[in-house]
Parts: structure tokens; C-alpha cells; sequence
């Protein structure tokens, strides 16, 4: 029998995209709501799940009687290795099967005799379908989109950019010719961007090319949606939030999630259920509580990006001759097609003043106060990170509005440089400068007040971030659908 108090809560299903920079956030989300009142259903795909359990241990995920994890298949072959799964493929497969398998559940869930029936759906922005899944079954749906602010902007421009005739190219010189130097001034909330700084699925020359036809249709989507929430905080990108604001349903913005976790949320059974699909290396941790403050430089290249070996030992040569400390987490899938193989004689030359590791708790390593520099692929998790820990970057974008991220960190917010070129001096010098450097101090002041302006805005009572959630949770996820 349940209790009337269970019937009466609201019931949030929260499904992120299935990669690992997107169930981060998605989770810290579902932890606070879960805090706030929430029965959460948390629904992983079933690869995603099996991986969650591999590396956190079989019983992880057992939840808690109000915080329960579910699975949908994702429609791809499972991969032989532990990694991401090709990003397009897996919007293509998701945008095609995922439907059926997500509106099964939530009948499944709203047959149940032990939780409340579904209030609400809190899914990833470019998981479009949940959309069509909540109209027809008139359940509200919260779009959360982990991207910044500006890359999500720019991704809503792709519709302009291809009336304008800029995307796609007119053949692939157009990619080293000086073409994507080009500067459009027409971006809302974007005083100025370089087509190189847009969200890289432009690069294309194929006009049928399915991630540019794709994020145009999620963004579309998105107008449909009862409200939209990003992972940011308004003092950092106040005038592109403005602009969201203008095109879109509400948009909240209430980052930095993991500042509003700590606040909030002081359950240690709900803290401990972790998301990293990887196996962290705890040794990373006490071996920092050996290193002086701001003495080493942080490497990582996040969950997805993928680099030549002839890249891994450039970046290697240009640490080791930098003479700097460091900590490199180095996936087993980082380089393309093969192992990740660094030269004996950088492991030899750097063994005394380096730590290469597979996975490591992200957050607690950018909070730690022997880092001083952070060499980043700029994805939207490690940008926002690496600014609530104080830390100024080196920007190497991949793919996506990692380009984005890197522009604004280096150009509005004062605290990246961004490499033109994998070279060992360009790296060694661009270390010396992050760590050394009168550009290098010039980055760590304004990323420590920017350290700041983020605890401001996820700080009661009064923070921007902190009064968003409120509304969030008081006018939208509690059934109260007024826009305000």
C-alpha cells in the first residue's frame, strides 16, 4: 500500500543524452529536485547502464526508494571496447527508436502501485523525441540543454547560416583557406563570432548532412517545450541568456549545478550514486595533497575527443619541456584506432613531476589547490569547473560548441588561451604563459572573480542561479504552467 505522502509527490523523469557529459549534469539536476521533493526515475540507455555498473560496482545504482534508475535501448550495436559511442550515429539511432521505448516506460511507471504517477519530464536538449512523447500524453517537458548559453545560441542560428549560403561549404579548401576567419555580427546577444567559433557541424561540405540537419531539428523542437533550463549563471552570459529569452519558451539559467548541489543537497545515500562511466583513480587526489598551490598543470580532454598519436606526443613533448608538474588523464580510447602509447623516454624524463591516470573525479581535481592551469578540450562541463574552481585554461575544442566555449573563455571572460597548433613549442611556451606568465596571472584573477560571481549566483538567498531553480521548481515542475 503507498502512502498518501508518496502519492502526492510530484514525479520528475529525467533522461539525459547518452554520453558521459550530458548524464553528469542531468544527475547533479535530478539530485536537487530529488532534494527539493521529487520522486526521480533517472533513465540511462541500456549500454550506458551496464557501464555505470561496471565502473562503479554491481549494487551502485540500486538507488534509493524515492530515486530510481531505468533503461531504454538506444538502437545501436553495443561496441566491443568501453567507450562513447559515435555522436551521430547515436542521434541518428536515438532520434528513430527511442520514441516507443520512452512512452512504454512512462506507462510502466504510471501503472505502478509503489511510485506516484509522472508530473513531469526533465530531458536533454537534444533528445527532441520526449517532446512529442509529452504531447501525447500531456505531460509538461523541461528541455535542459548542457550546453553553454552561447554554444546553444549559435546552434539556433544553423537555420540562418544556411539561408545565408555560409554552411555548407562550397568544398573542403574552404576548411584551410582563411574562409572560417570570416566574422558574422548578426547573432543575437553575440556582439561579434568567427564561423570557426560556431558549433563545428557547419564544417561540412554535404548538404544533406545529417548533425547539421539534426540540431537544426532539435532546436526547432525546442519552441515547443514548457520551459528550457541551462547549466550557467546570468553575470557570465548575461545578454546571450536576454537573447534566449526573446526566441525561445522561458529559459532558466541554473548553473553552476554542482555549486547548487553542495548548497542544497545533504543526503550522503543520494551524494555517493555517481554517474562516471569510467573508473575514478582515487590516488590522483593525495598525490595533488603533495604538490604546492597552483604548482601543477591539469590535462584532460574530456569523455568524447578523440586525437592522432603523432598530437599525444606533441602535447607530452611540449609538457615535459615546459618543466612544469602535471596530471594527465589519458582515456584508453583518446587516440583514434589505436592504443594510446606515450614515448619511454617522456614517462622516463617526467616520472618524478608527473601523473598519468585513465579517469579522475573531475570537480574535487579543479577545486584542489595545487592546480594552477588547466590544458581543456573546452566542453561546457569542464569550462564551468574549471571557473568555480578559480582555474584559467589552455583551450584545444574538438568538436561541437566546444569552438564556442573556447572563444568566450578567451575573448569575454578573460580566462583562456587557445591553441592554433599542436606543436611542442607552441604547447611548452602556452604552459609557461598559463603558469608563469603576466597573461597567465591576468587569467587567474579574473577566473578567481569569476569563481566568485558563480558562488554569488548559487548562493541563497538571493543568487540569480538560486532563485531560477526556485521558480523552476515552484511555477513549472509543480504543475503550475503560467510562463513567467
Amino acid at each position: 500500500m503507498v502512502s498518501l505522502g508518496t502519492i502526492e509527490k510530484p514525479h520528475a523523469v529525467c533522461i539525459p543524452y547518452p554520453a558521459q557529459g550530458h548524464i553528469n549534469p542531468m544527475l547533479k539536476l535530478a539530485k536537487i529536485l530529488h532534494f527539493k521533493g521529487f520522486h526521480i526515475t533517472f533513465v540511462n540507455s541500456e549500454y550506458n547502464h551496464k557501464r555505470l555498473l561496471k565502473s562503479r560496482g554491481p549494487d551502485s545504482l540500486n538507488g534509493l526508494p524515492s530515486f530510481r534508475f531505468e533503461t531504454i535501448p538506444d538502437g545501436l550495436p553495443e561496441p566491443d571496447v568501453d567507450a562513447t559511442q559515435d555522436i551521430p550515429s547515436l542521434c541518428d539511432s536515438i532520434s528513430k527508436t527511442c520514441l516507443l521505448h520512452f512512452k512504454n516506460l512512462i506507462s510502466k511507471l504510471n501503472n505502478a502501485s509503489d511510485v506516484p504517477p509522472v508530473t513531469c519530464i526533465v530531458s536533454d536538449g537534444v533528445m527532441g523525441f520526449t517532446v512529442h512523447a509529452s504531447q501525447e500524453l500531456g505531460i509538461p517537458n523541461i528541455l535542459f540543454w548542457t550546453t553553454s548559453a552561447c554554444g546553444f545560441m549559435c546552434y539556433t542560428q544553423y537555420h540562418k547560416l544556411i539561408e545565408k549560403g555560409l554552411t555548407p561549404l562550397k568544398d573542403s579548401s574552404y576548411l584551410t583557406n582563411g574562409y572560417l576567419e570570416t566574422t558574422i555580427d548578426w547573432v543575437p546577444g553575440i556582439k561579434e563570432i568567427r564561423l570557426r567559433d560556431i558549433p563545428s557541424f557547419i564544417r561540412t561540405t554535404n548538404p544533406q548532412d545529417f548533425m547539421l540537419d539534426f540540431m537544426q531539428g532539435e532546436c526547432e523542437r525546442s519552441k515547443k517545450a514548457y520551459a528550457i533550463i541551462l547549466n550557467t549563471f546570468d553575470a557570465l552570459e548575461h545578454h546571450i541568456l536576454e537573447a534566449l529569452s526573446s526566441i525561445l519558451p522561458p529559459v532558466y539559467s541554473i548553473g553552476p549545478l554542482n555549486l547548487l548541489l553542495i548548497n542544497e543537497v545533504t543526503d550522503q545515500d543520494l551524494i555517493t550514486i555517481g554517474s562516471n562511466l569510467w573508473k575514478d583513480d582515487p590516488e590522483c587526489l593525495e598525490w595533488l595533497n603533495t604538490k604546492e598551490p597552483n604548482s601543477v598543470v591539469y590535462v584532460n580532454f574530456g569523455s568524447i575527443t578523440v586525437m592522432t598519436s603523432d598530437q599525444l606526443i606533441e602535447f607530452a613533448w611540449g609538457l615535459a619541456n615546459s618543466n612544469k608538474t602535471f596530471l594527465w588523464i589519458i582515456r584508453p580510447d583518446l587516440v583514434a584506432g589505436e592504443n594510446s602509447i606515450l614515448p619511454q623516454e617522456f614517462v622516463t624524463e617526467t616520472k618524478n613531476r608527473g601523473l598519468l591516470s585513465s579517469w579522475c573525479p573531475q570537480e574535487q581535481v579543479l577545486a584542489h589547490p595545487a592546480i594552477g592551469g588547466f590544458l581543456t578540450h573546452s566542453g561546457w562541463n569542464s569550462t564551468l569547473e574549471s571557473v568555480c574552481g578559480g582555474v584559467p585554461m589552455i583551450c584545444w575544442p574538438f568538436f561541437a560548441e566546444q569552438q564556442t566555449n573556447c572563444r568566450f573563455s578567451c575573448k569575454e571572460w578573460g580566462i583562456g588561451l587557445e591553441i592554433e597548433d599542436v606543436k611542442r613549442d607552441s604547447v611548452e611556451s602556452l604552459v609557461r604563459e598559463l603558469m608563469d606568465g603576466e597573461k597567465g596571472k591576468e587569467m587567474k584573477e579574473k577566473a578567481l572573480e569569476w569563481k566568485r560571481l558563480a558562488k554569488v549566483a548559487a548562493s541563497g538567498p538571493h543568487g540569480s542561479s538560486f532563485l531560477n531553480l526556485e521558480k523552476v521548481v515552484n511555477h513549472i515542475l509543480s504543475g503550475n504552467l503560467a510562463k513567467s
